[in-house]
């Protein structure tokens, strides 16, 4: 059996259908491009056939391209990985330009078969990709239905002709959006963009799609860009308006990334490049470019974790073996912004959610915080009114404990107090039955000694949500001491009903991400106090490729949450502690009310409506510049060094049990460098032998901090890296 398969109807028209074997959804490996091809020639030279119609025999078109394609294109090509690379791709636009031309004669662009392709459902990457090189794309009236070019979020960008087809049909500007932030649209939004062109009821996608064909049977199907007429919309690079175009998006590009990202350099420089030639060429000079960022190793490292590894995860990849443990009835204590925010994913989800506060007002207060997202979902056409509805329906606000009766699982987020979440799990445990999973939710309470509070602790678990719940994709789950396998496997299946990517990590101080992302902060703080150029810390940290400098996300989160948490730690640790220079610059600021952005004022200044106004002036007033100020390669490397160590540390001692995780968890987490595909990734893209003498140095400079873990110099001593030596991210650190 073959992933695609054809027939010829009646009216001889050729239908080939897309089915990807054993998948829910269609992928393209090359074997099924292959027959893609062979099928479209066996059609063109049919006299019987009329035209083609490209479809699918799923749901869905297709996800897009299965990227071990891409692995496979390099080790076939030995020792010239580029070259192999190159033919791969050009094979790919010979296949779709072979659609795309459909038998017409070169010269006259006479003689073309039409081909439509008709789309039931998502089509993303390729599997717009060979859409846009059909004459014509019907895409069903799916509101689910999601279509676009997402492949700039995985650190590559379309590279089966998407970049030079959907410019030459909209334009730079137009195209943009969906290839420089990887937009995806519902069928309409596409047609009103411009990227499809007609939206019709499902049950005549087919019909509607056949018709075209054989009305268009004779006329002239040639591309805009195959005319000798043809002009770039909003114009080419050097067209006025189109010089503008260029000279804007390349300012756009590198205020948004930094110059961080090499795929958005790489597609920026192949639309530019292309606009100046012919189509043809401007494919070879898009494979080029492509060629380029596959070779690069930020790519695959983005791909690794951003794709392979996220739905791994995804898919429960460390999950024990245990029975079904999706939750029926969940209850959720404490209807803050944290608990509304759980309680919002989870009926979104179809669950069934029991929201408890103290008060009745508090209660219905949080449920509103759903209403408040959906009518803001309703107003932007993404959610119906009779969506919300049973949204909402699915939450019963109330203070009465014995409502909890028949829930499966409980999340608990009330404030970070350790006595009031110990009263709280013993009310609940009584109202509860006796199978139902008990889950924390806190960002730097011990699991263990939570666990405590309850009668059953094998059924005691931490699940860490980031806020905002509703757009933060990571949960960070966290296994105390006696937590047993079927609350982890509950925690996982959880985490999966509502769409997010769970980590498992073992009980211990921050657990991992507030472990790693603590030095981060600390070191940005530990500059200013040295007269580093607070401007140098915080656009060092972006050009690294942090979404945020250490400076800003502190006021995010606020001055006095570091302050707290400083002390907190201080006390447990006693002696042990060693961030005295953080402290000297927090403390006075917290006791001065600069409290972050929420008091509009901290290391920056604010107006009156909290918008960032730049850096605090009198920061350098407070810690005069240093005469000599350091590199921008030492200040990054300061920065990112000082979380991908703790991240090994966290290995080491067995707080993480997954390198996939831990890449996966620290970009979806607090956002490191997402080019490097996570710290493990970036220490490897490094090396260990230069990763373990480069903190050794900085070790000598700064301090102990930057002391590289045991584990990295042995790897470094046996030049290993991270992925050959643990191979899926299961094996042990020892």
């Amino acid at each position: 059996m073959t992933d695609f398969s054809m027939q010829i109807d009646a009216d001889g028209v050729a239908i080939l259908s897309w089915d990807a074997q054993g998948k829910s959804m269609n992928v393209l490996t090359l074997e099924s491009l292959r027959d893609l091809d062979a099928l479209v020639a066996q059609a063109l030279a049919d006299d019987a056939v009329k035209g083609l119609v490209i479809t699918s025999g799923k749901k869905d078109f297709a996800a897009g391209m299965d990227l071990n394609v891409i692995a496979r294109m390099k080790e076939d090509a030995g020792d010239e990985p580029a070259r192999g690379l190159f033919d791969g791709i050009m094979g790919m636009h010979h296949a779709l330009r072979r659609i795309e031309r459909a038998g017409m004669d070169p010269k006259t662009n006479r003689g073309g078969k039409p081909v439509a392709c008709a789309v039931p459902g998502t089509a993303l990457g390729i599997g717009l990709e060979i859409p846009l090189a059909c004459h014509r794309i019907f895409a069903a009236d799916n509101p689910r239905a999601k279509i676009g070019l997402p492949e700039i979020k995985v650190g590559i960008f379309p590279g089966a002709g998407g970049t030079t087809r959907l410019v030459r049909k909209m334009g730079a500007m137009a195209a943009s959006p969906f290839l420089l932030e990887g937009k995806l649209s519902d069928p309409n939004a596409a047609r009103a963009a411009g990227i499809i062109d007609e939206v019709v009821p499902p049950t005549e996608l087919m019909d509607r799609a056949k018709a075209w064909v054989l009305a268009s049977v004779g006329t002239d199907l040639s591309k805009p860009w195959d005319r000798k007429d043809y002009r770039m919309p909003g114009g080419a690079p050097y067209h006025p308006a189109g010089y503008m175009t260029y000279v804007g998006a390349s300012a756009m590009v590198n205020a948004k990334t930094f110059g961080a990202f090499p795929a958005a350099k790489a597609l920026l420089s192949a639309v530019y490049e292309g606009a100046l030639v012919n189509f043809d060429n401007a494919l070879k000079i898009e494979a080029r470019w492509f060629v380029n960022v596959l070779m690069n190793p930020s790519s695959s490292a983005m791909i690794r974790s951003l794709f392979i590894n996220m739905q791994a995860l995804g898919k429960g990849a460390n999950r024990p073996d245990a029975p079904d443990q999706k939750v029926r009835k969940l209850g959720v204590i404490g209807a803050g912004m944290m608990g509304a925010g759980i309680a919002y994913v989870a009926a979104n989800a179809g669950i069934d959610v029991v929201l408890v506060d103290s008060t009745d007002e508090a209660a219905a207060k949080g449920k509103a915080h759903s209403e408040g997202l959906l009518q803001k979902g309703v107003s932007r056409r993404k959610v119906t009114e009779e969506k919300k509805s049973e949204t909402l329906a699915r939450i019963t606000p109330t203070t009465d404990y014995a409502m909890l009766q028949g829930c499966d699982l409980i999340v608990e987020a009330v404030f970070e107090d350790p006595q009031v979440k110990a009263e709280v799990t013993r009310k609940v445990v009584a109202a509860v039955g006796p199978d139902a999973i008990f889950a924390t939710n806190t960002s730097t309470l011990p699991i263990s000694d939570l666990a405590t509070a309850s009668d059953t602790p094998d059924q005691f678990i931490g699940i860490h949500f980031f806020s905002p719940v509703d757009k933060m994709q990571l949960v960070e789950i966290i296994r105390g001491k006696q937590t047993g396998d079927r609350a982890v496997a509950k925690a996982l299946d959880f985490a999966k009903q509502i769409g997010k990517t769970p980590i498992v990590v073992n009980d211990a101080r921050f657990f991992y991400a507030n472990r790693c992302i603590i030095p981060y902060l600390n070191e940005g703080v530990r500059m200013v106090a040295e007269g580093v150029s607070p401007s140098l810390i915080e656009n060092a940290a972006k050009m690294a490729g942090m979404p945020l400098g250490p400076l800003q996300l502190i006021d995010e989160t606020s001055i006095d949450l570091g302050v707290k948490i400083a002390k907190a730690t201080m006390a447990a640790m006693g002696d042990a502690y060693r961030d005295e220079a953080v402290d000297r610059v927090l403390f006075p600021m917290a006791d001065e009310g600069r409290l972050g952005r929420k008091a509009k004022a901290g290391f920056y200044a604010y107006d009156d409506k909290g918008e960032r106004q730049g850096l605090w002036p009198d920061l350098a007033k407070r810690f005069p510049r240093a005469a000599q100020q350091p590199t921008l390669q030492e200040v990054q490397e300061r920065l990112l060094f000082a979380q991908s160590l703790e991240a090994v540390r966290a290995l080491e001692e067995g707080v993480l049990t997954d390198i996939r995780e831990g890449d996966v968890g620290a970009i979806l987490g607090w956002g490191f460098a997402p080019w490097s595909g996570g710290p493990f990734s970036w220490l490897d893209i490094l090396g260990a032998p230069y990763a373990a003498e480069r903190a050794e140095e900085l070790a000598a400079t700064h301090g102990d901090r930057f002391a590289p873990p045991q584990l990295l110099e042995e790897m470094a001593e046996r030049g290993q890296s991270f992925y050959a030596r643990f191979g899926s991210g299961t094996a042990k650190a020892a």
